[in-house]
């Protein structure tokens, strides 16, 4: 990625952070400067003169440039970790007051009765990871989880497995030896296995193949199942709970093929 195409991703970026296009070009055309004036940031960044003191305005006022009130005026951006420290906060404190905000809103009440089977569909590694992890910390008795891509293992992922209690049983298949053992080392009291679902994103997928990512059962009762796009790498995901005994025997057996018999128990 070249100069310019930097320039752009931050640009994209600090607007979906909140920032307006003027605002958000003038502070990365800042970031390039040690200080610049009204023209020269008019200049580097396209934006209006005259619209250049309005962005400087609302950007000092989050923190994240400071002025000189000299003739002409001297602007600078704030040193980079201290702004990226300042748009975090506002983020965070933003998602706060969304999650505030929607937790006093009533549940409307249709009257039907819920089925008792459901099944979801979801897209985004992020989302689904989310969703993964929050499954897991639901766990009271055992939680089976296979690994198809090592680029699902991170560590928000491997701080929530090495969070679980003493008294949830905790099962992680991997499709390759490498990362059983990568597996293993993160993640020390689980039981690892090699798993025998040769459709699993192995070896010998070709690049043109759906992978699996992820399977996980929790509890015998919730299921997940996420699949990697070829193309695109985007992760999608089914994710239900309130099955039969039967369909959870069956999960659970593909699941653990490549347990020991002896650390496979009846379901």
């Amino acid at each position: 990625m070249n100069t310019s195409e930097n320039v752009e991703e931050a640009i994209e970026v600090l607007q979906q952070l909140g920032l307006k296009e003027y605002e958000a070009r003038c502070f990365v055309g800042l970031s390039q400067l040690e200080t610049g004036t009204a023209k020269k940031l008019s200049e580097m960044t396209e934006v209006p003169r005259t619209r250049v003191y309005d962005a400087i305005r609302m950007l000092e006022a989050q923190g994240l440039v400071q002025i000189h009130h000299s003739s002409p005026q001297q602007f600078r951006a704030v040193p980079l970790d201290e702004a990226t420290e300042t748009l975090r906060d506002q983020y965070e404190a933003r998602v706060e007051r969304l999650h505030d905000a929607l937790d006093t809103v009533e549940i409307v009440e249709e009257g039907d009765e819920e089925p008792i089977q459901q099944v979801w569909a979801m897209a985004g590694n992020v989302g689904i990871e989310n969703r993964t992890e929050e499954l897991i910390e639901t766990a009271t008795e055992e939680i089976v989880l296979v690994i198809g891509d090592e680029s699902l293992l991170t560590e928000d992922l491997i701080a929530t497995l090495n969070g679980i209690g003493d008294s949830v049983e905790l099962l992680i298949g991997a499709v390759t030896k490498p990362l059983q053992e990568q597996i293993q080392t993160a993640v020390p009291d689980a039981t690892t296995f090699i798993s025998g679902l040769e459709w699993l994103h192995g070896e010998d997928a070709t690049e043109d193949e759906t992978a699996i990512g992820r399977l996980l059962l929790i509890d015998r009762s919730t299921i997940l199942v996420s699949s990697i796009m070829p193309e695109t790498k985007a992760e999608q995901a089914i994710f239900g709970e309130g099955f039969g005994n039967g369909l959870v025997v069956i999960a659970r057996r593909l699941m653990s093929q490549g347990l020991l018999t002896k650390r496979d128990p009846t379901v």
